[in-house]
């Protein structure tokens, strides 16, 4: 440790052990002029001490942060980040300062050095405590089994929450992290322990190994009665030459419940090595299982983080679980080079970590699992974000964000799936041997370093030398929407070939201008013949429309599909002839151009122009798919069938529809022991129970549900895998009544399975009797299930045809209180509790509500302008085409 780490560590030890607890010298002040974004330039860190207090059974912590700070210029003071820190002291090179705190919502502060200081580095200490979160930001304490633990969630503008400093991705600095806790308790950081020594008083110091220069968002810090499992190295390979100590961290007794995320790690971390060629930069890595985390997981530096439901696996734990943990696992260990390594200099460029690490998570897992079908799951990610860019207003994938409060807007399908279809686009067309050396050398180029995308569009066109590649990233990266590719096919003895229109994909009812942006667009065209041979061609579509293909006017083929392998992000049009032509040749294509057609032909039917007949064909044949990501592809359509055709004649004949599409189909794969066949079950399991309302399936589950839990008779663990916990529970709180929901209640206690926890709470939100109902929203305003729960709560309540009008009702009365149990970061969320409504005038009593409590949700404009134009949408398609629809189920 440095002197400056000594000398913090001393004051940090001072105060804890004489428990002084002094006055507070900040203060908090209005400053319309504050910078509300990004802080002003001239001003940056080059080494930070941290010295903290981290007792996880106190209400409290403490710190000591000096900073060598370096000053472009002479100033009288500098802004920062801090929120809600009660700061006792300040200096600035020895001589005492003050600390402000504007009144807002993010943590922009200012300390006042009180003179003039030139251009140069300047020393500066601040001395502070602050109360643990209670909703899962920043340095939060939670009990699990009667232990406490703290953990720090840093990303994206938390850590401000538990250190001053600065708080943005683009400054990095080296810092050197010493945590003083209760004796026997472990202490997780970024780097390992350097040593750790007793102050005598029943806490103990630990210090750890000065870290990489990192941003606060990668901050690592866990304190508490851990497990700790040491794990052998990840050893030496061909690109480093040093081993990597792993460990798994999770709390009292599930250490166990690491070993299959610990078994996959070293394999994992050597395929993101070798594709890069670029060493795994940090000097070891914890897979820290964490027994409460906002967020599925983070990518904090050598100490992934991860919420235990996701990351723990235990006998209980079904394919789907185990298929889960492999991609976020994967996902959290790309992102050690992309948004570690290098990180986006501000949030507008998140997509550099974000939709790279979700870009490299199934072309590692096709390595790692050849057989996986991961790249499917790419495409299905893919499609996923379409509906969203279909809005007008959606958001570009990068995209100026001028407020803290704004930033956590950007994670979203449009960051994450949107931006991996576009790499895994242009990694398609242009090919992975001239796309990925030239991602190594970008790496290489920002190593503990920031870079944004002109910096990335900069090297990758440099490397490659090819400059349509920049030409496609910018396209799609820089502007909203989807692009719809109308293809018109053409066989004559004057002219063959397809003719391709570009425009803006616009669903009815949508403000959208259809022709006000144009795509540099790869599109790749398959086409079939009678023999049974397939071809492909390509090009880069530029303009509005360009003619290409020049088929032989002898040998036309049978069929076209606009967009091969699915590899383009873009959806697409055909002529009626040509679509009944796709679907009769249906079989012939691969899983992700079937997903393709799916996603085509139901977004051609939202769009006015694709006929019902059409939709229904495409989603029988779907459904007779042996892929599992094919067969499923039409039960979100069906739901969302369901909610337009709520209150009609056509929901029966939607459930008959949805019935004698998957019954069989289940029947056939229910006992299999193909762990294909195994998810598949239940996901169709949970789909004939709740939406074709099959009574056996649903009698099946409530019988299942009881006997896990013991109702009635002595609990049996083994009725239930994980995988079908959410349906079976939500079944025996629909169809069991008040004594189902009563035993769910009393097990939270006793059952130690983290993934139980998070489906009871969806199935006590599902519970649909006016009594039970009632009880579901007096937990949410308690908060006694966690802030995570509580959002399940009100979600399934509205989710519900039955009790969405009274939960409406009462969210509108309840609003203030009920937010204060939801996780911090998810506020801004809140108008989306809405999203299932499908009637234009909920939409002004939306826009009522957060006209009055909006400001208990900063940031929360995105939301309710999306959810707004969703219900629209939804509300004008019911209206142009309900009565088709139901004429067209009618005579399926």
């Amino acid at each position: 440790m440095n002197i400056r780490g000594a000398l913090a560590l001393v004051l940090s030890l001072v105060l804890s052990s004489c428990g002084m607890a002094q006055e507070p010298l900040s203060s908090s002040i209005v400053d319309e002029n504050a910078p509300f974004g990004r802080l002003p330039g001239g001003v940056r860190p080059l080494a930070i001490d941290v010295a903290m207090h981290v007792d996880p059974r106190e209400p409290v912590f403490s710190g000591t942060v000096r900073m060598v700070v370096e000053l472009d210029d002479e100033r009288d003071g500098i802004w920062l980040h801090g929120d809600d820190l009660r700061v006792s002291s300040v200096s600035v090179d020895g001589h005492n300062a003050s600390y402000e705190e504007v009144l807002d919502t993010t943590g922009v502060s200012r300390i006042v050095f009180g003179r003039r200081i030139p251009a140069g580095t300047v020393d500066i200490e601040i001395v502070y405590e602050a109360d643990f979160d209670r909703n899962l930001a920043g340095l939060f304490r939670v009990e699990e089994q009667g232990d406490a633990y703290a953990l720090a969630k840093s990303e994206s503008i938390q850590a401000r929450r538990f250190l001053p400093g600065f708080d943005e991705p683009g400054f990095k600095a080296p810092f050197d992290i010493s945590l003083t806790v209760p004796e026997g308790y472990e202490a997780v950081s970024n780097t390992p322990v350097v040593s750790r020594s007793s102050t005598g008083s029943g806490f103990e110091t630990v210090v750890f190994d000065t870290t990489r220069p990192l941003s606060t968002y990668l901050l690592s810090i866990a304190v508490g009665p851990f497990d700790v499992v040491e794990y052998p190295d990840i050893p030496p390979n061909d690109v480093r030459s040093n081993p990597i100590p792993l460990r798994g961290i999770a709390r009292r007794g599930r250490g166990d419940d690491l070993e299959r995320a610990l078994d996959t790690t070293a394999e994992l971390v050597t395929i993101f090595e070798t594709a890069l060629d670029q060493p795994y930069p940090y000097k070891k890595l914890d897979i820290v299982a964490a027994p409460a985390w906002p967020s599925g997981a983070t990518e904090l530096a050598g100490a992934i983080t991860y919420r235990e439901s996701r990351i723990l696996l235990d006998e209980n734990s079904g394919p789907a679980a185990d298929r889960a943990m492999l991609q976020i696992h994967t996902h959290e260990i790309a992102h050690m080079w992309f948004g570690n390594l290098v990180t986006p200099p501000w949030w507008d460029d998140l997509w550099l970590k974000e939709a790279f690490a979700t870009w490299g998570t199934p072309l590692s897992l096709t390595q790692f699992e050849p057989d996986g079908g991961h790249e499917v799951d790419a495409a299905v990610r893919a499609i996923s974000a379409m509906d969203l860019d279909s809005l007008v207003s959606t958001r570009a994938v990068r995209e100026d964000i001028l407020r803290n409060r704004n930033i956590r807007n950007a994670y979203d399908a449009i960051t994450y799936s949107k931006g991996m279809a576009v790499i895994a686009m242009a990694d398609a067309y242009f090919g992975a041997s001239l796309f990925r050396p030239a991602l190594g050398r970008y790496i290489a180029e920002y190593a503990d370093s920031e870079a944004d995308s002109p910096d990335f569009y900069e090297v990758i066109g440099r490397v490659t030398g090819e400059p349509k590649m920049t030409q496609v990233f910018e396209s799609f990266i820089e502007q909203r929407g989807v692009p719809l590719l109308e293809a018109v096919p053409t066989c004559s003895d004057s002219r063959s070939g397809v003719l391709l229109k570009q425009s803006r994909y616009a669903p009815i009812g949508s403000r959208v201008n259809r022709n006000n942006t144009v795509w540099n667009i790869p599109v790749c065209v398959a086409y079939g013949y009678t023999d049974g041979s397939i071809g492909r061609s390509c090009t880069i579509l530029e303009n509005q429309e360009a003619f290409f293909l020049e088929f032989d006017a002898l040998s036309c083929p049978d069929f076209i599909l606009p967009n091969a392998d699915a590899a383009g992000y873009y959806r697409w049009s055909l002529p009626p002839d040509d679509w009944t032509a796709l679907v009769d040749n249906f079989d012939r294509l691969n899983t992700s151009e079937a997903l393709s057609i799916m996603d085509s032909a139901v977004s051609a039917f939202k769009a006015g122009e694709g006929d019902v007949e059409t939709l229904i064909n495409v989603m029988n044949a779907a459904s007779r798919s042996r892929d599992r990501r094919v067969a499923v592809a039409p039960i979100v359509t069906i739901r969302y069938l369901a909610s337009l055709l709520e209150g009609s004649e056509g929901e029966e004949s939607l459930r008959r529809f949805a019935t004698a599409m998957y019954r069989m189909h289940f029947d056939t794969v229910k006992d299999s022991a193909n762990v294909d066949d195994r998810v598949l079950a239940a996901q169709l399991e949970a789909f004939l129970a709740f939406t074709a309302k099959d009574e056996f399936v649903r009698r099946s589950l409530s019988e299942d549900a009881a006997r896990f839990v013991g109702l009635g008779g002595p609990r049996e663990p083994a009725a239930l895998s994980s995988d079908r916990y959410e349906a079976a529970l939500t079944a025996g709180v629909q169809d069991l009544g008040g004594a189902f929901f009563g035993k769910l209640i009393e097990l939270g206690d006793s059952i130690d399975d983290p993934r139980f926890d998070a489906a009871r709470a969806i199935a006590l939100g599902a519970a649909t009797e006016r009594g039970l109902s009632e009880q579901v929203r007096d937990l949410a305003l308690e908060g006694s299930l966690g802030p995570r729960e509580t959002d399940d709560l009100i979600r399934g309540q509205m989710f519900n045809q039955q009790t969405r009008e009274a939960t409406w009702d009462w969210l509108q009365l309840n609003y203030a209180e009920l937010v204060q149990q939801l996780p911090s970061q998810w506020r801004r969320r809140t108008p989306s509790f809405a999203r299932p409504f499908c009637s234009a005038g909920k939409v002004d009593e939306l826009k009522a509500l957060f006209e009055e409590v909006g400001h208990l949700a900063p940031g929360h404009e995105r939301a309710l302008s999306q959810t707004a134009e969703s219900i629209e949408l939804c509300a004008a398609l019911k209206d142009a085409r309900l009565d088709e629809l139901i004429e067209g189920l009618q005579t399926n």
